[in-house]
Order: structure tokens, then sequence, then C-alpha cells
């Protein structure tokens, strides 16, 4: 387990590399990608999607309503995000309406849920990119959440006592999560120094970012309890889902926008 989870990080660091030092339309075509994914993993989960029997017309309503929105996001700078927000919501009412009573008002919560979270959330790893600077503020995303994740696992493992969430996530305490935190600063400048990058702001931009990536994890936690399940989905080896791996990006990702935008 341990040799294919090691792979399989091995192999998504690498397509990370590739896509986002890019940019671009392969990064765009990317996260759009694992949107879509990801999204289809939430609708499973969350009963939008049939077991067997094809799409249902809730689903596909959401998949259009992501598209609709990455559209959004080339047209005069992302200023019609908003717009396609709204037209995905009334697209997905018109289904629940007019295919009354298919659908429950829940998984029309959901199918609307899925393209916030998921879509428009991790959008914001293609809108760091391309910022002024973007090249250099979009790594932080992945240095508050992976990093920060990396950082307390280990100080969890050798100075854990204080659980942090015992219901949510017994294994995880208060001094990992300190360690985390710490971590990610650390690595924010670290970062700044190979770089050349503000050392101040950075090292603010992880530590807001590493405590965010913690809400994100444990709210995917969270929704997976509440569904009964260990994996939102098998798509990477030993990881489990997109929303598996990207569960902590997904909080991330927004936050190191709009702080790159405001404070760089």
């Amino acid at each position: 387990m341990f040799k294919t989870r090691l792979i399989s990080g091995i192999v998504l660091v690498a397509l990370a590399l590739l896509t986002i030092i890019t940019g671009g339309w392969v990064l765009y075509v990317t996260v759009l990608a694992l949107s879509l994914i990801g999204a289809s993993e939430l609708y499973k989960v969350m009963g939008v999607r049939r077991e067997k029997g094809g799409f249902t017309a809730l689903e596909l309503a959401g998949y259009i309503g992501i598209c609709l929105y990455y559209a959004s996001l080339m047209l005069a700078d992302g200023s019609y995000a908003l717009g396609a927000l709204m037209l995905s919501l009334i697209l997905i009412m018109c289904v629940y309406v007019f295919g009354y009573p298919a659908f429950h008002a829940n998984q029309v919560m959901a199918a609307f849920f899925g393209i916030v979270y998921v879509a428009v959330m991790l959008s914001c790893v293609y809108q760091t990119r391309m910022l002024d600077g973007g090249a250099y503020h979009v790594w932080l995303i992945f240095l508050c959440s992976w990093g920060c994740d990396t950082c307390a696992y280990c100080v969890g493992v050798l100075f854990g006592k204080h659980k942090m969430a015992p219901v949510l996530s017994p294994k995880k305490s208060i001094e990992g999560a300190v360690g985390g935190v710490v971590g990610a600063i650390l690595l924010g400048l670290i970062y700044a120094l190979a770089t050349g990058g503000p050392a101040s702001v950075y090292m603010i931009i992880c530590g807001v970012g590493a405590l965010i990536s913690m809400v994100g994890d444990l709210a995917a936690s969270a929704i997976k309890r509440n569904m009964g399940i260990k994996d939102y989905g098998k798509l990477i080896p030993g990881h489990g889902g997109v929303l598996d791996r990207f569960d902590s990006v997904i909080f991330t990702a927004p936050v190191i926008f709009y702080l790159s935008s405001i404070l760089i």
C-alpha cells in the first residue's frame, strides 16, 4: 500500500509540475477535468448520481453549470462568473421543477453545492496562476495544503497527545495542527528565499492558508462520515478520488488567490 501511495504521489507531483509550469490552456483544461471528476464523486456520494442506469438530468445540469462557470472565466476576465453561477442555479431548478417529483430538495442543493464546492473553489488554482506573478504565487497553494498536511502528520506522530477533533478525525492532534501551521510558514520562508519573493508576505499567506487547509480536510472527512464511506473514489491508487487528494487544496486555493491579489 505504501509503495502504491508513494508511486501515485510522485506521478501527481510530476503532473502538477507539468501543468502548472505550462499554465494557460493546459492548466485550464486540467482543472476543469478535475472539477468534473470531483463533482461526479460528490454527486455519487450525495445521491445525485444513480448507481446504475446512466446520468440523471440533475447530474447533467450540474456538469453543464460547471462548464458554464469555466467558460465565464475566459470572458472579460471572469466578470460573468456570478452570472454563470446564477444561470446554473436556474437550470438546476428547472430540472427540479419540471421533473418533479423525480428529485428531492436535498439532491437539488447537493447539485448546486458541487458546482461551488468543487468547481468554483478549485478554479482558483488556475486563476492564481493567471495573476501577475502567478507562476510563483500558485505554488503557495500546494505549500499550504500538502506541506501543512505532511508537517502535521510528522509532528503528530512524534508528539501528538491532545486530540483536535476526536469524533471526526481521531488521529489528528493539536500538536500536529500547530506543527502543520509552523511547517507551512517555514516552507513559505524557504520558498521566498529561493524565489526572491517577499518573505513576510509569503509566510503570512502560508500560515493563513495552512489553517484553512485543515478546515478543508476536516470538511471532506465530515461529509464522508455522514455518508458512511471511506473514500470518494478510486481514481488515484493509494489516495482515493480527486476529492480525497484535493480536499485541502479546494479550500486553500481561494484563500491564496485573494491574498495574493491583495497583498502582493
